[in-house]
């Protein structure tokens, strides 16, 4: 096995001892909200783990990366690479008892940007999921009618046929593209704010608010609904389609969908409303369907929305009078400012470019960072032995490694690769143009110029303030004094377990 530690001088001064680990445990036990049971936690975790993109990207990107044959490297990485790191930040997480920015720094004071860079890609993504729910809630308004709205192409003003653009595609294109988004033909076109669209984000971002700011009390009980309800629904859906006569499901040509350009968010909107209206008593198989997305939706947005309060807290850039749901507050305020920008004409389009850069690249970099502190910076012997205090026995070997050698080579090769197909391909997106001679299929065009720039901040940002906070503290710490750094570092070290302990 690799034995592998890096220097960490004052390690033991940062964090708790496992003696004050458990009296940390016993002050808090009174003080801290608590899970009314086991079944709650697990629930909120599965909940933010299985969200919108486990119905309306993941189906996609497999059909079109080979099929069945994606599903093969998918469940090698998942038990290689993705179970690993998903133990490693629930015990790492549960022995320093900290948040995501608390955790780092306390490995090691230069790590404080692997938190924040997690607290950027988490305001990113919920920046435009919240916008996925406000449409499946415009949906799900919509439902309540028979028939369905977007079952039949509307009559043009003449009174002479059907409405040209719909006809020349289909009624679930013109709903999902004009009365919907009423989509531009370009990025660059924000055209006006779409007030349906509006309302519906306010909606979003109410519930959200609702939901959060009485914390676990409200968080913990809604998941008996978000984190179930999905897969009594995915369930009926099931049985429905087994018992169709002659199995058509099966005879779907999902290349049909991939040659006109169906990206993620067509194929939740488009192609899974299109078999709605085939089936018997149609509002009612979409009701259910787009309450299953809103309960995936809003169950995983709980996890986004701690993912940026916590951090901000940990930060202390934030006055400690400040209550919780005042912080809670202003960032579901700002965040629902920001998120104007996917009601417009155009919000289709960014919010497919936040979508392909916002949670790849960066959040790749992040597990190699965690998986690398958590191994060789905090020690994994060391690690292996907190397990064994928490839960009674060591990890076995699989675990070791995975952590040591597999996860991070297998996450390096991945960035890699990744990195060097990308810098060699040109930015294009699919648009939505009637002019288009080979409508109703999408166009690819060119991304203008200034996207780069959108996806530097995006992608680059949480990517760059790791290594900018490491050169920070470098820089900091050549600037002090020897004997000026270790008493700082002494002092502040036992304030924090000090403050830990009397919190």
């Amino acid at each position: 096995m690799v034995r592998l530690v890096l220097p960490n001088p004052g390690l033991e001064d940062r964090i708790p001892s496992l003696g004050q680990l458990e009296s940390i445990e016993t002050e808090e036990a009174s003080s801290r909200p608590k899970w009314d049971n086991k079944a709650q936690y697990m629930l909120t975790c599965v909940g933010f783990c299985v969200g919108l993109g486990n119905v309306w990207r993941f189906p996609y990107l497999c059909q079109s990366h080979g099929g069945g044959a994606f599903m093969i490297p998918f469940l090698i990485l998942l038990v290689l690479e993705g179970i690993p790191l998903l133990h490693l930040e629930f015990a790492i997480g549960q022995r320093l008892r900290k948040g995501s920015v608390g955790v780092w720094s306390s490995i090691h004071p230069a790590l404080k940007g692997v938190g924040v860079a997690s607290m950027f890609v988490s305001f990113m993504v919920g920046l435009y999921y919240n916008t996925i729910i406000a449409w499946v809630m415009w949906y799900f308004f919509n439902s309540f009618q028979d028939p369905l709205p977007w079952s039949e192409c509307p009559i043009n003003a003449n009174q002479t046929g059907y409405v040209e653009e719909c006809a020349r595609s289909s009624s679930v294109d013109y709903f999902w593209y004009r009365e919907t988004l009423n989509i531009s033909t370009s990025i660059s076109e924000s055209g006006s704010i779409q007030w349906w669209i509006l309302l519906c984000l306010t909606c979003a971002w109410s519930v959200l608010y609702v939901c959060t700011i009485r914390g676990i009390e409200t968080t913990g009980k809604a998941v008996y609904i978000t984190s179930t309800l999905p897969y009594v629904v995915l369930t009926i859906f099931l049985i429905r389609g087994l018992t169709l006569k002659g199995l058509h499901f099966q005879t779907c040509d999902m290349n049909t969908f991939l040659s006109e350009g169906v990206e993620g968010t067509g194929l939740a909107f488009i192609v899974f409303t299109e078999a709605i209206t085939k089936m018997p008593v149609s509002p009612l198989w979409s009701v259910l369907f787009f309450i299953m997305l809103f309960c995936l939706g809003l169950s995983s947005m709980f996890g986004n929305m701690e993912g940026v309060v916590v951090p901000l807290q940990d930060l202390k850039i934030i006055p400690k009078k400040w209550p919780k749901e005042l912080l809670t507050g202003l960032i579901c305020l700002g965040t629902y400012l920001l998120a104007f920008i996917f009601t417009l004409n155009s919000g289709q389009y960014w919010l497919s470019l936040l979508d392909s850069y916002a949670g790849s690249i960066p959040l790749l970099i992040i597990a190699f960072c965690e998986m690398f502190a958590v191994v060789y910076v905090y020690g994994v012997d060391r690690f292996n032995r907190d397990i064994e205090f928490m839960i009674g026995h060591k990890p076995n070997i699989f675990w070791q490694v995975t952590w040591r050698v597999v996860s991070p080579l297998l996450m390096l090769v991945i960035f890699l690769f990744f990195f060097v197909v990308k810098v060699n391909e040109e930015l294009v997106y699919s648009v939505w143009n009637p002019a288009y001679e080979e409508f109703p299929k999408s166009e690819k065009v060119k991304y203008p110029g200034w996207v780069y720039a959108v996806v530097v901040v995006v992608a680059g940002v949480p990517c760059l303030v790791i290594p900018g906070f490491a050169i920070y503290k470098l820089l900091r710490n050549r600037c002090q004094k020897p004997g000026d750094r270790h008493g700082l570092v002494s002092g502040l070290s036992t304030a924090s377990i000090n403050g830990d302990l009397k919190s």
